[in-house]
């Protein structure tokens, strides 16, 4: 690898970082840990640790401590893992410090993680950014032996949405002069989704088309080898279509085969993992089945809500139950679900809440199917903590005497605790 395009990448991106102006976000880390930063492409993993630098150079540190590269550098074209100490020479013949590693992308090239766990073993502070989720596989976790804390950057939350705008929300920002325009960002928010550099475009919708496009050809067709792309691109938009139901494998494989496809059951489990992989969508497991059968049948959301909107013509109820789950996921983790049983409630934290997901609630079947969900679950479960979340109506239920509380969207979402 040419040593002379190696320092012009390192030089340049000193000046860059140096220049940046950064919106930090909300999103805690330990300083003295190597970490490995994963997420959907352009959810603002590089803007991020490039925050974690400029606090750095804040502190005293010198911006010539800093080797950073990106391995979607077209200049990099042809670099193999041969080439790893080769970056490590060229700093070295331009600066006389221990620097501080950041390698972006770098699941593009094979072999890295050998590298990842070398640096970490020479006391290097390592920061690293991947697209694919594979990078928190068991095989890498064992390849790197704990040596690395592995942090998921999603894209913006609704406050971190409303922070890139120049609005803080504080305790009272259901009463505050600001309130009518957080409402107006929320739709904003609602329709377009949290991908941080949206604030640059006007055509909002053809840029998050171009992001898709992106995201599978390159992400899944290009990396997995995916022979049928029709069927894979099928697949997407009935997931999207299904966002509210749980999804039956063998119900897609005969949706695809009627198109005239032929495809098994097994390939669609396998597409439908690589949606995941790829960070296009989650998927959430129904609390009341076995464990044997939580993996079977699942229902699946999009990582954005504008990602989603693409694939729909009447978007707004799949946005407002994907809106909910990715707030829950960002806040709960692995310990959300969904209850299906006789009756269906839409998230469930065990112990803690029961949570419905209504866009309007003025029609009575559907008043009385939410509350009537609600109360069973809650009599089985104990819990006393029960939420509908809708787009804008706002009240207070009494049943039986327990109250569940009504409440929009954008407050919710801005909620404490």
């Amino acid at each position: 690898m040419d040593k002379t395009i190696i320092k012009k990448i390192i030089l340049e991106n000193q000046q860059r970082i140096a220049a940046l102006e950064i919106h930090p976000r909300s999103i805690s880390v330990e300083k003295q840990a190597n970490y490995i930063f994963t997420g959907q492409r352009r959810a603002g993993k590089t803007w991020f640790v490039f925050g974690l630098l400029q606090e750095m150079l804040k502190m005293g540190q010198s911006i010539e401590t800093f080797l950073t590269i990106n391995f979607e550098d077209e200049r990099l074209i042809g670099f193999n893992h041969m080439d790893f100490d080769t970056i490590l020479e060229c700093y070295y013949e331009l600066f006389p410090h221990r620097p501080v590693l950041f390698f972006d992308e770098i699941q593009n090239i094979t072999g890295w993680q050998k590298f990842a766990r070398r640096m970490a073993d020479e006391g290097y502070r390592t920061y690293i950014t991947g697209s694919n989720s594979q990078m928190l596989s068991s095989e890498m976790a064992s390849t790197l032996g704990g040596r690395y804390l592995v942090q998921e950057i999603g894209t913006l939350s609704f406050p971190e949405f409303l922070y890139f705008h120049g609005i803080t929300v504080d305790e009272h920002f259901e009463f505050s002069p600001s309130r009518f325009e957080i409402i107006r960002l929320f739709g904003q928010y609602f329709t377009f989704g949290g991908f941080p550099e949206l604030f640059k475009f006007t055509d909002k919708k053809e840029y998050l088309s171009n992001l898709f496009q992106k995201v599978f050809l390159g992400d899944i067709i290009a990396r997995y080898q995916v022979r049928n792309a029709f069927a894979l691109r099928l697949l997407v938009k009935k997931l999207a279509e299904s966002t509210m139901d749980e999804v039956s494998f063998n119900r897609m494989r005969n949706i695809i085969q009627s198109t005239g496809n032929q495809i098994g059951t097994a390939t669609v489990i396998e597409y439908a993992g690589y949606l995941e992989d790829s960070f296009l969508m989650r998927s959430h497991s129904n609390y009341e089945a076995k464990i044997s059968s939580r993996e079977t049948m699942k229902k699946y959301y999009f990582n954005d809500l504008g990602i989603l909107s693409l694939f729909l013509s009447d978007p707004a109820s799949f946005q407002l139950e994907t809106l909910v789950f990715n707030h829950l996921k960002r806040t709960h983790g692995a310990n959300v679900f969904y209850l299906r049983n006789g009756f269906e409630v839409d998230f469930y934290i065990p112990s803690a809440v029961l949570i419905q997901v209504a866009y309007r609630l003025d029609e009575p079947s559907t008043r009385i199917r939410e509350i009537s969900a609600l109360m069973k679950a809650a009599a089985k479960y104990a819990v006393k903590k029960l939420v509908i979340v809708t787009y804008e109506s706002e009240e207070k239920i009494v049943q039986d005497g327990i109250e569940i509380q009504v409440i929009p969207a954008w407050k919710w979402l801005l909620q404490k605790g």
